[in-house]
């Protein structure tokens, strides 16, 4: 049988090998690792971590199932589709649901730490706002099949009493280091910087909501170094169970995220607004900001990053990678 201390599911994705490193930099290397790399740059992600095994996915799931794996203390489970944009509900629900449920029984019969990622866009346009009190779940409509999925998740965990005792993180607008692979997913910052070295300007989506103007929507983004701190806490702090938004608590414009790259990288703004396209508009979120009053009252009150020192402190690091 093979043993291990920590699995991280998605541990070559964005957040999980920022967390992988993290555990790394704790002196934590008995640590598990499982994804899909499929094609493209993903694999990268694990160049320099230290790990005792990388499996996939599906090969860790039949292995589980056949009774490996019982001697560990935790898994983070990150690993799902977070592509927004994905309509095939079918693998979504086997991708992020069915997965997540075979994980967690597992987790629970065999006494393991089990923390797993929410996602913000189960709150849908955020007409209920943006609490993460639990009795608020079954009233949310998530906008697009990817929310739909992890709100799924949360309504089974509800519905049948499990949410005492897992953690569920409901990540908001995370960017930072090592999401390259993300594609049409990565960041605004990332995109901006691209498109700042290729054309020196921006593009941002025009505004089609009356109270907002072109690039005053509103989200709270959160630079992957506190999204992975307080992932780390709840593993510090196994007693601590439930549902946690993970953002900043302070909403900003995409208009204030672009300046701050062409702050970082000492040049004017140069900002152009285009046509959001059609499929986008009836989905798309005008307004996000977590609630963390719950996170500080269990005891999380490490500060967080401000926007512009993030986004600084990412820009710098992409400026010594060989993107170009």
């Amino acid at each position: 049988m093979k043993t291990c201390k920590i699995v991280v599911t998605g541990g070559a994705g964005f957040i999980g090998s920022n967390v992988v490193e993290a555990l790394n930099q704790r002196g934590e290397d008995k640590i598990i690792i499982v994804d899909h790399l499929k094609e493209g740059i993903k694999w990268k992600n694990l160049i320099g971590l230290k790990f005792l095994d990388y499996l996939d996915k599906d090969d860790f799931l039949n292995l589980i199932e056949k009774g490996h794996f019982k001697e560990i203390s935790a898994i983070i489970h990150l690993g799902a589709c977070s592509d927004t944009t994905v309509k095939d509900l079918h693998y979504l629900y086997l991708n992020n649901y069915k997965y997540s449920q075979k994980l967690t029984l597992f987790a629970l019969e065999n006494d393991i730490t089990f923390i797993y990622a929410s996602s913000a866009a189960t709150y849908g346009n955020g007409s209920l706002g943006f609490s993460d009190d639990e009795s608020f779940i079954p009233k949310l409509k998530p906008l697009n099949p990817y929310g739909f999925s992890k709100q799924l998740f949360d309504l089974w965990l509800y519905y049948n009493g499990l949410l005492n005792k897992v953690v569920g993180l409901k990540y908001f607008n995370v960017f930072g280091e090592k999401e390259f692979h993300k594609g049409e997913m990565r960041s605004v910052v990332l995109k901006a910087y691209e498109q700042i070295k290729k054309e020196g300007k921006v593009r941002l989506f025009k505004s089609y909501h009356p109270d907002y103007k072109d690039g005053e929507q509103l989200r709270d983004f959160i630079y992957v170094k506190d999204a992975v701190e307080v992932t780390l806490f709840f593993l510090e702090n196994p007693q601590i169970k439930g549902i946690f938004n993970v953002g900043t608590g302070k909403a900003r414009s995409f208009k204030d995220l672009v300046l701050a790259v062409f702050s970082a990288l000492s040049l004017s703004p140069n900002i152009e607004y285009i046509d959001m396209p059609e499929y986008l508009r009836k989905q798309y979120q005008y307004f996000t900001q977590a609630d963390i009053t719950k996170l500080r009252k269990v005891g999380y009150n490490k500060s967080m990053y401000e926007l512009e020192e993030a986004v600084k402190n990412y820009v710098n690091w992409l400026e010594n990678q060989d993107i170009f």
